[in-house]
């Protein structure tokens, strides 16, 4: 596996900046850049011009944030101004963020992804060959492209698109328009086996050739016992998190679970959140994240299925710590 480094979902710009230069020192294969409080590539943009060799994804871009084109123009700019190390990390986000945070439409979630990808890669295509833009789908239209906007080819060809995805639908338009997947922190070994790779292999006429999967893996690490065992507890709350949204409940369901995502859902509508993590028992801990000989555990659960890795810690935790699993896992 290829080991990444993901900078913390709260990170600045400059921030991002630093942990990228630092991640390239430490010698991380990759480093991803999420979209949170700040614009995502704005952060890589400053993270590409202070490295030179490690690849860089955004974990995710909003698509739905924005339209085809001004997504087509950012990525683009990003592959440009990294010399072609970019890789470009979009996903869907939820209803209510996209219509009450955004103020964007909603429909058709994976439909619409699709296209939006297909439009993505046409406006791309128009740059590349010069031939008119003529793309015309349910959701958007581009039929308009002038010499004074159009940037022309990339000299370093257009940047691999990589979709999160959960659920079936959106999984099988990972399959069918994208060049890899993002895997959600929230899945298991039986999650990835019996239900994401059939799916992807069905959308890819049975071969995965090619098609890279990602994954940003939920670790538990400490120096000591009480640092471990704070870990343990801010792993357990952020499971709580994911759980308690409606799109994430197949995999919880998967092994039994559907009625805690059920009553976590409810929970989170209250803003429980201390009740929530008190109900994620060590049983789903251990399911969906991995303690102990870490390094091992990564290997033996994803060495098979994840072709790029990264650690999710949500809470602080040494650098040096990190470094070292890096290190072993590439052993």
């Amino acid at each position: 596996m290829l080991v990444d480094f993901a900078a913390g979902v709260a990170a600045s710009p400059l921030e991002v900046q630093d942990a990228a230069a630092q991640a390239e020192r430490d010698g991380y294969d990759g480093f991803g850049a999420a979209e949170t409080r700040h614009d995502v590539f704005t952060s890589l943009a400053l993270a590409a011009r202070a490295t030179s060799a490690i690849t860089l994804q955004s974990g995710i871009a909003v698509a739905f944030a924005r339209n085809p084109m001004t997504l087509a123009i950012q990525a683009n700019d990003l592959q440009l101004i990294s010399g072609g190390r970019f890789q470009l990390g979009l996903g869907s986000q939820v209803q209510p963020h996209i219509e009450r945070r955004f103020a964007m439409p909603w429909s058709k979630p994976a439909a619409r992804m699709e296209e939006f990808v297909a439009a993505v890669r046409a406006i791309w295509e128009c740059w590349r060959t010069g031939e008119r833009l003529n793309f015309r789908g349910e959701f958007y239209r581009h039929t308009l492209m002038t010499d004074f906007f159009n940037p022309g080819p990339n000299p370093h060809g257009n940047p691999p698109v990589f979709l999160a995805a959960v659920g079936e639908r959106m999984t099988a338009v990972a399959g069918r328009a994208a060049d890899g997947m993002l895997v959600h922190p929230l899945t298991s070994p039986d999650y990835l086996r019996e239900r994401t790779l059939p799916i992807l292999r069905e959308a890819r006429d049975g071969s995965l050739d090619g098609f890279q999967l990602g994954l940003s893996a939920f670790v538990v690490l400490g120096a000591d016992a009480a640092a471990r065992s704070a870990a343990e507890q801010a792993v357990k709350g952020q499971i709580a998190f994911y759980a308690s949204t409606p799109a994430y409940r197949p995999v919880f369901e998967l092994h039994g679970w559907g009625e805690l995502a059920d009553q976590l859902n409810g929970l989170s509508r209250r803003q429980a959140w201390a009740e929530m993590t008190a109900l994620i028992t060590d049983e789903v801990l251990d399911t969906f994240a991995v303690g102990g000989d870490v390094a091992t555990g990564l290997r033996d659960r994803f060495g098979d299925t994840i072709d790029r890795i990264s650690f999710y810690t949500p809470y602080p935790v040494a650098p040096e710590l990190l470094r070292d699993l890096r290190t072993v896992i590439k052993l």
